[in-house]
């Protein structure tokens, strides 16, 4: 194991002058000093990693939970399972440390497995596996699979899902701990999953595809966060609600132009089969609005154009409810998993009209035209019961990247789990 230390001074020597790693017969320093110092921590790590050490233990002092998790980012290995040694500090944030990692590690292994390996049903186990890990009997969970869900009235997840010869589910996992088959429900979480993204008959390039596995990071993310809230003693009734396709081409796939009506009797036009991702949570959202839970959240690798609005750093929010979109802001930066606010008013409803149904699922134009995201996440509100939950829409622009780069490995990153299980906390 490597000894790593760390260190307020600047570098200048043979390493190079302000360079954020030295070595000495003890193990190698990071300096952090300088603007962002927990981005050059976690640099550090990278730069680490990337020379091959897959082994380090955190020494020394200046090593507060905020340091160590940064390094923990940058460490974390998409090839490679990494060894990890912790600093000696307060054994609450020790247990808080081992919480976090157990949660960003499940992302990881679920969100960077192949497309052949994670399929909609193995998505759903899987998240019934890692949450059962932790809460035990308060766990009980309903899977609705393949045909069975038009006979449930979830138009959305089957129509997405049918044309794959794997097929698509919709899992609802209820955590109780209250023991009380009658306890309200205090959250409800909605995550989409779409395990791989073809594009549908809007088909994607290859270069757009290949990384298309991460499609259902939004419902890992959901799930990790529950786990990482019930770790830290969340002890209200939380449901979750996961919404599991494959999103591919075939005879009896899903075409331009079809009209489909959802359980809450809203028709939707679909003028882009690659706004899939849409479709599977207007199910979710309307079953978690008959849990008539207080609070919905849902997250999603929903839109491109959150990524160009806000980059890769940061995760979007969305909301009608200002305050509390104002909140999952403040707790974000608590956490250090930057999100920021993009503009969602009623009227964004109708910036997807059409001539056939209530609504179309986006416009016939390159990324949905102008305000993408926004009017993503307005096609979402139609399928919440805005006036009696409040509810906020994560577009998880920074949750996986498709390349390596000086912070982070390639694929999941992770970011959004804390900030979803603060919102549940609160």
């Amino acid at each position: 194991m490597l000894r790593i230390s760390l260190s307020a001074d600047t570098y200048s020597g043979i390493w190079g002058d302000n360079a954020l790693v030295s070595y000495e017969a003890e193990g190698a320093v990071i300096h952090f000093s300088g603007d962002f110092p927990l981005r050059r921590i976690q640099q550090a790590a990278r730069q680490l990693q990337s020379q091959g050490i897959n082994s380090a233990s955190l020494e020394g002092t200046g090593w507060s939970y905020e340091r160590q998790w940064a390094f923990y980012c940058g460490f974390a290995n998409t090839k490679t399972q990494v060894e990890l040694r912790w600093a000696s500090i307060d054994e609450d944030e020790l247990e808080l440390l081992n919480a976090r990692r157990r949660s960003a590690d499940w992302v990881r292994q679920v969100v960077n497995a192949t497309p052949e390996a994670m399929y909609p049903e193995k998505l759903a186990e899987e998240a019934i596996a890692f949450l059962g890990g932790i809460a035990g009997d308060a766990i009980s969970h309903e899977l609705i699979v393949g045909d069975a869900l038009v006979d449930h009235g979830w138009i959305g997840i089957h129509s997405v899902g049918r044309a794959s010869s794997r097929p698509p589910v919709m899992l609802t996992l209820d955590f109780n701990p209250t023991g009380n088959a009658d306890a309200p429900v205090a959250a409800c979480l909605v995550g989409k999953g779409i395990t791989f993204d073809s594009g549908g008959y809007s088909i994607k390039s290859s270069e757009g595809m290949v990384t298309m596995k991460c499609d259902m990071g939004g419902a890992a993310t959901v799930t990790a966060a529950l786990g990482y809230a019930i770790e830290q003693g969340l002890r209200q009734r939380v449901k979750l609600i996961l919404c599991c396709a494959e999103n591919m081409i075939a005879g009896n796939a899903y075409k331009l132009g079809d009209v489909l009506t959802y359980k809450n009797g809203l028709s939707v036009e679909i003028v882009n089969t690659d706004a899939e991702g849409r479709l599977v949570l207007a199910d979710g959202l309307i079953a978690a609005t008959e849990t008539k839970a207080p609070l919905v959240i849902d997250a999603a690798t929903l839109t491109g154009a959150a990524m160009m609005a806000v980059g890769s750093d940061y995760n979007a929010l969305f909301g009608l409810d200002k305050e509390l979109v104002f909140k999952a802001q403040q707790l974000s930066e608590l956490v250090n998993e930057p999100a920021w606010p993009l503009p969602l008013e009623k009227w964004h409803q109708g910036h997807c009209p059409s001539f056939y149904a209530d609504t179309a699922n986006s416009r016939a134009q390159k990324g949905g035209g102008m305000g993408g995201a926004s009017n993503a996440a307005a096609f979402l509100s139609r399928f919440v019961d805005t006036d009696n939950s409040s509810w906020v829409h994560f577009d998880l622009a920074s949750c996986f990247r498709d390349s390596g780069d000086s912070r982070w490995a390639a694929g999941a990153t992770g970011l959004g789990v804390a900030n979803i299980a603060a919102l549940l906390l609160q």
